[in-house]
């Protein structure tokens, strides 16, 4: 029904189009009609809900505002997960508003969006231009639905009668391994880190299918004597906060684990007696990986500062410092003049481990180069393989200057292209080929199938038994082939795991 609201010395006419879409009428110049009493403005706001609710009806004014104007009350409007509130804020921002943003709702085209596609493939990964324009026609098609368009520009009409054109811009199948690959990249990733944390959490990942939030997040409260709980993850944000949030899709589950893996965990847990965080005040099975970010920007002197101030290289500053002898008198006396004057403190205040991994860093410095052999080019140097030392075997990562001089050998690839996600993909396949029920895949996974046929199969313990047994005999058949490469590792951890089973086969 519709209604006059007073505005100063006036009332205006306003009446509803839609559920929660209000209008206000005006002259055909658009300027809004002022009426003297509120009786004659409520007449007016009604006689155009009339025309509202006639077959065929369109509003004259639908679609006038700009998408700039649009777009920031969409956004406002959404109610989402911060991790896909921050994917939006990004996409709108940075790809969709300099180009659509002086524009007209109405006026967007096919071949607007078509032309703007274009420009952005020239520039970015398809797979990148697909996921902008599925954000821009997520926000079209809620204009729709207020009434402001009459169709979505946006959608795309499939196959286009191309055959061909259906897989074009699909991407490559991820990259998977087996139960020995998982062992091995779970080996390389503890060598390259100096502790046994990252070889329990590649293996967790690979034997549970956890999403990366969920290793991340994993609290020492969910970790069962049978299983482990997923109640959270840890979002890494553009701002670099961890966001404590539940898990995808709101995949609460309980992924059972072999007595083996259990464990494993329960072992890490006892080994590096886990304290709260400061972030989040929780206990977390995992510590992250080099110095935490407070401590890394806290305000105060760096190495450069110190080689600027004396007239030296940062390598010679890093001399004074690990090998001072090596330096000439002269010169180590100009650094620790430079030192003692600026303050400098090595290895900054606190010295704190950073208390969760994140993201680039674990799979760019630690998983990459242990699957692959190789580390990422970081300028000034280009990608480069793994120098190691050949004893003991399977070789420690040499480094610090000339490592490349020193290296015995460099690792060869196990699975060239494998990410950490992949090793959900690998858990998948693993459970396939032990011809696991899909309704019990699904529940590991955290995938939900609306289909009948899952509505009417369930879950039985024998499932859940059986499933353990065949991850328990790969896990056991990944440490047999090991053993036969060579029966030590310098991986605590794994040497305790291969004795132990040595002695089994004893």
């Amino acid at each position: 029904m519709g209604f006059g609201e007073k505005r100063g010395d006036y009332y205006r006419a306003r009446y509803w189009i839609a559920p929660g879409v209000l209008r206000t009428v005006v002259d055909p110049n658009g300027a809004t009609v002022r009426y003297s009493t509120k009786r004659d403005a409520a007449k007016a706001a009604n006689d155009h809900e009339a025309k509202v609710r006639q077959v065929g009806w369109r509003d004259p004014n639908a679609g006038k505002e700009t998408f700039g104007e649009y777009v920031n009350r969409w956004y406002a409007a959404q109610d989402l997960a911060a991790s896909t509130m921050q994917n939006y804020k990004r996409h709108i921002e940075e790809h969709l508003l300099p180009e659509f943003e002086a524009k007209a709702i109405a006026d967007i085209q096919s071949t607007d969006i078509g032309a703007w596609e274009k420009k952005e493939r020239a520039l970015y990964a398809a797979s990148s231009v697909k996921t902008w324009r599925g954000t821009l026609h997520l926000i079209l098609a809620d204009a729709v639905d207020e009434g402001l368009r009459d169709a979505n520009p946006a959608t795309k009409r499939r196959g286009r009668g191309k055959r061909a054109g259906r897989s074009r811009n699909r991407g490559p199948e991820k990259v998977v391994t087996d139960a020995l690959g998982i062992l091995l990249v779970a080996e390389r990733a503890s060598l390259l880190s100096g502790r046994d944390d990252e070889f329990v959490a590649t293996v967790l990942k690979g034997y549970t299918g956890k999403r990366w939030g969920e290793i991340v997040g994993l609290e020492t409260e969910f970790v069962r004597p049978a299983s482990i709980r997923v109640e959270w993850q840890l979002y890494e944000l553009d701002t670099g906060e961890l966001h404590r949030c539940p898990p995808k899709d709101d995949s609460y589950r309980t992924v059972d684990t072999p007595a083996w893996l259990s464990g494993l965990v329960a072992g890490q847990i006892t080994r590096t007696k886990p304290k709260p965080c400061q972030c989040h005040g929780l206990t977390y099975v995992f510590r992250g990986l080099g110095p935490a970010n407070d401590a890394a920007r806290q305000v105060g002197a760096k190495l450069v500062d110190v080689a600027r101030r004396a007239g030296v290289s940062t390598g010679t500053v890093s001399n004074v410092l690990n090998r001072p002898a090596s330096v000439a008198e002269p010169t180590r006396i100009r650094v620790e003049i430079a030192i003692a004057e600026l303050g400098y403190v090595r290895g900054g205040s606190s010295g704190e481990t950073a208390a969760h991994w994140r993201r680039n860093g674990f799979a760019t410095w630690l998983f990459q180069p242990a699957a692959t052999g190789w580390y990422p080019k970081k300028a000034p140097q280009a990608a480069r393989p793994v120098p190691v030392l050949a004893d003991p075997w399977p070789g420690v990562p040499a480094r610090g200057r000339g490592a490349q001089a020193r290296a015995d050998a460099c690792w060869v690839p196990i699975a060239k292209g494998l990410t950490p996600h992949g090793l959900r993909h690998t858990h998948k396949t693993l459970m396939e080929g032990f011809r696991t029920p899909p309704k019990l895949m699904d529940e590991r996974m955290g995938h939900i199938d609306g289909s009948v046929q899952a509505r009417y199969s369930h879950i039985t313990r024998q499932m859940r038994e059986d499933l353990m047994a065949n991850l328990t005999a790969a896990w056991e058949a990944s440490l047999d082939a090991r053993l036969a490469m060579c029966p030590t590792s310098p991986v605590a951890v794994l040497n305790d795991l291969l004795q132990e089973r040595l002695r089994a086969l004893r």
